[in-house]
């Protein structure tokens, strides 16, 4: 059962919200207006981090989005924005912050359920919000990889899992999960799309990063 955090500053987003995971058997383990609002519920009831936070893209208390991201992603959640979609810039910083994917507060709520378990099941989230936040943008688009970047692409591309790409370039497993976040949405951005393991595959080889010798057989 995937456990699920809702923060919104718009009660009725959360009790619409609410209403679907109960429909649906998720774990919903708090639901409130803001992300210092839930950290501090999850100290005090030393609650272990939701696996799935389902995040406004504005919230009504001063906070950033870069701000509201970092801090639960590096509380060990993978963060969902659901948003209106209507802010790219925001969008694109939300997820270079390290998002998983945007979804439209104007989709269904099944919808939103779906992408919660695509995300707890660390697959990636490419829909035409994650495209829409992207496109046009020409200095996100030629945007090159990082070093750090093109080192887990290398390992994750070539078979391995990626706490073990983590584990072996000695960084914790969000910040290798981060990078290839942002591997992700570097290849849309400049039209060479990588939804699943096998496509960062081709693309690092593409890129010379991995010989097709190196193709390993744990590919997932």
């Amino acid at each position: 059962m995937t456990r699920v955090a809702l923060i919104d500053d718009h009660e009725s987003v959360r009790l619409g919200l609410e209403a679907a995971l109960e429909r649906v058997g998720h774990d919903l383990v708090f639901s409130g207006a803001t992300v210092d609002d839930y950290l501090q519920w999850r100290y005090r009831e030393r609650s272990a981090p939701a696996d799935v936070v389902v995040l406004d893209l504005s919230l009504g208390d001063g906070s950033t989005v870069t701000q509201n991201v970092t801090r639960v992603v590096s509380d060990g959640s993978s963060v969902i924005i659901h948003s209106v979609a209507d802010r790219p810039a925001a969008v694109r910083e939300a997820l270079m912050a390290g998002a998983a994917g945007v979804v439209s507060k104007s989709s269904p709520t099944g919808g939103v359920m779906d992408a919660i378990g695509t995300v707890a099941r660390g697959e990636s989230l490419d829909n035409v919000e994650w495209a829409s936040a992207i496109e046009g943008d020409r200095a996100f688009a030629d945007a090159q990889l990082s070093a750090r970047e093109r080192e887990v692409l290398r390992l994750y591309a070539a078979g391995l899992p990626l706490k073990v790409v983590a584990d072996r370039l000695g960084v914790a497993y969000s910040t290798a999960k981060e990078n290839i976040t942002r591997v992700r949405v570097k290849y849309v951005e400049v039209g060479r799309p990588a939804p699943t393991k096998v496509d960062l595959l081709r693309r690092a080889m593409e890129d010379g990063l991995v010989q097709p010798s190196e193709e390993g057989s744990g590919v997932d």
